[in-house]
């Protein structure tokens, strides 16, 4: 062995480089930290080498004011990168300055393309809102595919979409009414702790609508959701409180305080 191969056989061999999914991790766990500077020193670089994950991250940030200014242009721009290269999330976040005018005029309709272009490729967020979109916005009203969508994120454990089921089959849109399928949804929905399905649930329990009339859990779901700041609440709590003696609105009111029941993964 020559002096040059034993230089070489007693160097220590320098560690391999972290591959683009080691590095959008670290950076990952450190915005989760709330150290948004480290993760943006990590996804800058990748972005500017066309990563589109760094790339809506990035955007993310500029959009939210997170470890920098907040700019919307910016915002838009880096955005608009990881759409274009199909990232969902990218394309979720695209969305939502479209559907608040944020950096570029309100348009639901290309705030709904993007969603949909999201939702298909599963991200959960996106198919909640656009099934929200689906109901609420009169020119793109669904309600066939609105419960479509919603089924979808609703399996991904999307509570507010659970309620958003809840709601149609009680509204009959898109289904034949089913109170009993209704509340079904509701108490899924109201388990992971969504206010307005804590509502429903509660004016369901008051009225014996699907489940049973229980006024001691009406007025304790109708509690927990007036407090979570659901609006649905207030035109049943007074009547569930007065349907009460003062010892069984003790009774809802230590069992609204109460811990949620577990949900099944």
């Amino acid at each position: 062995m020559g002096w040059l191969d034993r230089l070489r056989a007693g160097r220590t061999p320098e560690p391999p480089s972290p591959t683009v999914d080691e590095q959008l991790a670290a950076a990952s766990a450190a915005a989760r930290n709330g150290d948004h500077a480290t993760a943006l020193a990590i996804w800058g670089p990748l972005a500017r080498d066309g990563v589109p994950r760094a790339q809506s991250n990035i955007g993310a940030c500029f959009a939210e004011g997170l470890g920098v200014e907040r700019d919307l242009a910016l915002a838009v721009r880096w955005l608009s990168l990881a759409a274009e290269a199909g990232d969902p999330i990218g394309q979720r976040n695209l969305a939502t300055l479209h559907f608040r005018g944020d950096g570029v005029a309100r348009d639901d309709g290309r705030a709904a393309a993007l969603y949909r272009a999201a939702a298909e490729q599963g991200d959960a967020a996106a198919q909640d809102m656009l099934s929200w979109m689906l109901v609420e916005d009169g020119v793109l009203f669904d309600p066939a595919e609105a419960r479509l969508w919603a089924q979808r994120a609703a399996d991904q454990g999307v509570a507010t979409a659970m309620t958003r089921l809840g709601m149609l089959h009680h509204n009959a849109l898109g289904v034949a009414r089913d109170p009993a399928e209704a509340a079904r949804w509701w108490r899924m929905a109201a388990a992971r702790g969504d206010a307005d399905a804590q509502a429903m649930l509660g004016a369901a329990c008051h009225l014996g609508s699907g489940v049973p009339a229980d006024p001691v859990q009406a007025l304790a779901w109708l509690l927990r959701g007036t407090a979570g700041g659901s609006a649905l609440a207030g035109r049943f709590l007074g009547p569930a409180r007065a349907a009460l003696d003062p010892a069984r609105i003790a009774e809802a009111e230590a069992l609204a305080r109460r811990p949620l029941p577990e949900v099944a993964p």
